[in-house]
């Protein structure tokens, strides 16, 4: 019998709250919560608000994460396929201040692949792998065998571990929702943030700009001489590594200038691992030497191929649809291979074909839908597109495209006019407060910037004149002096 029980990812500040469902094989999920939530407090995001790069990876990797476990929950479903993970884990030794505040010391990355079969052995491969003790778990070990040794076949086990305070000061943890409740309330206005940060963030900013134009006139030489549409990133790395990163590109062009000529006509993204992303775009891993970018770009006729096939599979599948449109949604953190793509439009379309659903030809058409692997129901997306699993029950995917067609439209005209709103309320925003730049993390939405620039305009600081302003979900200067305020910052 399965057990199931869901595996909460909180986020503060407004974000969103995933919910995840964990399957008792050998571990019931309410253990598996309970075992994991040392390693939850070592690597949970928002404590990683002053290290966007590495809260990125994190999310990103607590997403797949989640989606491997809740996978093991689904019954007669294969195994998942193996699963490469990196963290950042911090240091969960507290030190105080002089002011009484606990400070968290230096992370480290700690990169594994997540290969077991159910939910137990999973959890104890990732504390194990994160260094993290599983002294706790000595019980749940200790039932488990003796359960697997007297308990029939087909018999219900259910012993979920009932934690008390006195559990956190006998064994050193930190209590995570005590933490997190700390964390709110420490946050602090945004006017006493500016005062406490204005000036580090002038000085930052100041010392950058010789670094800033270098980086567009290296830019500009590469688009040029390589005949690139475009150069971008897919994280928000400073400036200095940005510039880095073209001078070994340029370097290369100098060297080898005969196999940078296949990249003409295509959009580079730096990121963290060589290929071609779920766009077409050519990714030079950041970590890479020249002679692993130099056998990728011989790879890319390969590729190329592969693109079209893909862009072949989400033809095939819009007209057995109804029209639709296949999408895929960008996002920061490590961008979706076009192998991954291939292989999920591939495994969908196998699914789809033979069962001829009765859509009328036209039906979807103006509509999108993105595919993922680690969900289990469809849903339609506040923005008005659809998110479907790729092991989706056809015919539930057929009531469920046709009972929300009407929602999704007028979701989407929604969105069109909040994405008009928010470009106007933007030029504004930066005309009426003198600002340099502003700019926004991709997880915030346009139903998200609107109130936020109102806002700025109302406050009307004098301390951001001049500056980068940057929209996320947390209080940061970054290395640039670009300021990183929260969407929903208190006045």
């Amino acid at each position: 019998m399965y057990v199931t029980t869901f595996l909460r990812y909180v986020r503060l500040g407004g974000r969103c709250v995933c919910a995840r469902m964990v399957q008792r094989r050998n571990l019931s999920g309410a253990d598996a919560i309970n075992a994991l939530r040392p390693f939850y407090f070592a690597v949970h995001p928002d404590f990683f608000g002053r290290h966007p790069r590495e809260r990125e990876v994190n999310d990103n990797s607590l997403k797949r994460l989640n989606g491997y476990l809740e996978n093991l929950q689904k019954p007669g479903a294969r195994s998942p396929k193996p699963a490469n993970l990196t963290f950042y884990v911090r240091d969960t030794k507290e030190k105080a201040d002089s002011s009484g505040s606990l400070l968290a010391s230096e992370f480290r990355s700690v990169t594994f692949t997540l290969q077991s079969k159910d939910v137990l052995s999973t959890v104890l491969d990732v504390l194990r792998s994160c260094s993290l003790s599983v002294e706790h778990m000595q019980d749940v070990l200790k039932d488990e065998t003796e359960k697997s040794s007297t308990q029939q076949p087909g018999t219900a086990f259910y012993r979920p571990i009932k934690w008390d305070k006195t559990y956190y000061t006998f064994t050193g943890f930190r209590d995570p929702e005590q933490e997190l409740e700390q964390a709110r309330r420490v946050e602090p206005t945004l006017s006493l943030w500016l005062r406490n940060n204005e000036s580090e963030a002038t000085k930052k900013q100041n010392a950058s700009l010789p670094r800033r134009e270098e980086l567009k006139r290296l830019k500009r030489e590469l688009i040029q001489k390589l005949g690139l549409l475009d150069i971008r990133w897919q994280r928000k790395w400073g400036v200095a590594h940005k510039c880095s990163q073209l001078q070994s590109l340029g370097r290369l062009s100098t060297q080898s200038p005969e196999a940078l000529h296949i990249l003409r006509g295509h959009v580079i993204v730096f990121t963290d691992q060589s290929g071609m992303n779920a766009s077409g775009h050519v990714m030079l891993g950041t970590m890479d030497v020249h002679h692993q970018w130099t056998k990728l770009f011989e790879r890319l006729p390969s590729y190329r191929s592969l693109f079209q096939q893909s862009d072949w599979l989400k033809e095939r599948i819009s007209h057995l649809l109804g029209g639709i449109q296949v999408i895929h949604i960008e996002r920061m953190g490590p961008a979706l291979p076009l192998e991954e793509l291939y292989s999920t439009l591939n495994t969908f379309h196998k699914r789809l074909f033979p069962q001829r659903l009765s859509l009328h030809p036209r039906s979807m058409q103006g509509l999108t839908m993105s595919l993922e692997n680690d969900r289990s129901t469809p849903c339609l997306h506040e923005m008005g597109h659809f998110i479907i699993p790729t092991m989706c029950d056809t015919l539930q995917l057929q009531n469920f495209l046709q009972s929300q067609a009407q929602e999704a439209r007028r979701r989407m005209r929604r969105k069109d006019k909040l994405e008009a709103e928010e470009e106007d309320i933007i030029s504004s925003c930066l005309q009426d407060l003198s600002l340099h730049s502003l700019s926004k993390e991709p997880s915030v939405l346009s139903s998200q910037m609107i109130p936020c620039c109102r806002r700025l305009m109302e406050e009307r600081s004098p301390q951001m004149q001049g500056l980068h302003l940057y929209i996320s979900h947390f209080y940061s200067v970054m290395q640039d002096g670009d300021l990183c305020i929260p969407w929903d910052w208190k006045g």
